[in-house]
């Protein structure tokens, strides 16, 4: 998302754009039939695609873990825009969003989205990948590993391995429970956009996991429920105040 809302950045060599045709074509197959971004805001009268939109208003609006991607998003350069960097669209399989690396866009499956608090932890999971994307030179179509990283760091900061999350999907545990609920959702998350076994997914997640299950940026800490996300945003914030006092 690097750049203004009305700037595209330089097109990514002809290999690499074949393999994101490749992946845009498993999970999203009407982005590669159209050759363009989905639907912008309020293009669209369909039921679906009007409730996509307002659940994705009010997630702007209020979400704190949102609230504080968006300011990390400009704050490193790549101001979002609603209009320009997501759309809400039908997906494959059970596909409920996913980070368009070759237009910079997050896509919201309005057909698998179920609620608000789904809308919430998409959206979050998404800018996530965004923010990695903003902020480091990620090969999201060549390196696995990268994908990798960015997807346990999805998992561990967006609230997808909350307890009460983990308690809906019928999984209990103690010990390190968090860890293994984050290393599952993103070996998941890899197999659900990449044509690779769960093997060589497991070793990606494997090889990279301390170090990325540590990278906490930009909260700071793992986010475990909105109040975390609300501390984590007012220290966000407080971070320009005490440099510009040094």
């Amino acid at each position: 998302m690097a750049g203004a809302a009305d700037e595209r950045p330089p097109g990514p060599p002809a290999e690499e754009q074949l393999q994101q045709q490749h992946v845009a074509c498993q999970v999203l197959p009407e982005r590669l039939a159209e050759g363009k971004p989905g639907q912008g805001f309020l293009s669209s009268f369909f039921t679906n695609n009007q409730k996509c939109q307002l659940m994705l208003l009010k997630t702007l609006e209020t979400n704190p873990y949102v609230k504080l991607l968006l300011d990390a998003m400009k704050h490193s350069g790549c101001a979002v825009n609603r209009e320009r960097h997501f759309s809400c669209e039908d997906c494959n399989g059970n596909v409920s969003g996913g980070f368009d690396a070759s237009t910079s866009q997050i896509v919201l499956c309005q057909n698998n989205i179920r609620n608000q608090a789904h809308m919430n932890r998409v959206v979050t999971h998404e800018l996530i990948h965004a923010f990695d994307h903003c902020r480091a030179h990620v090969n999201w179509f060549t390196d696995v590993r990268h994908l990798a990283c960015s997807e346990v760091r999805a998992a561990n900061l967006s609230g997808d391995c909350s307890l009460i999350n983990e308690i809906f999907r019928l999984h209990f545990g103690l010990k390190q429970h968090h860890q293994t609920c984050v290393r599952d959702r993103a070996i998941l998350s890899i197999l659900a956009v990449r044509n690779i076994s769960k093997e060589v997914a497991q070793k990606a997640v494997d090889e990279v996991f301390e170090s990325c299950f540590n990278d906490h940026e930009p909260f700071g800490r793992i986010p475990h429920n909105k109040t975390y996300a609300r501390y984590a945003h007012r220290d966000f914030q407080n971070r320009d105040r005490y440099y510009s006092n040094i």
